[in-house]
């Protein structure tokens, strides 16, 4: 599948330049880019969905255990 997008020419530069040092194409590098990024959205939305379902089931601390939280941390 190819997609085209508008990338800020600031952004283009660093990728250009990323690319020269190491000695990789810009592709390569807006590849891994968007893999990384996609890898630690879909982490994020995976724990969200998890502490949510926590949250239906009614798993919440306690307020004893939200003050012991706060005083081992001296705020």
């Amino acid at each position: 599948m190819n997609t085209q997008l508008v990338i800020e020419q600031k952004m283009q530069q660093q990728f250009h330049q990323l690319a020269e040092e190491t000695h990789r194409t810009e592709s390569e590098i807006i590849h891994e880019a968007l893999a990384g990024y996609l890898a630690a959205d879909r982490h994020y939305v995976e724990v969200l969905k998890q502490r949510i379902a926590a949250a239906d089931r009614g798993e919440f601390a306690s307020d004893k255990e939200v003050e012991a939280f706060f005083s081992e941390r001296g705020e």
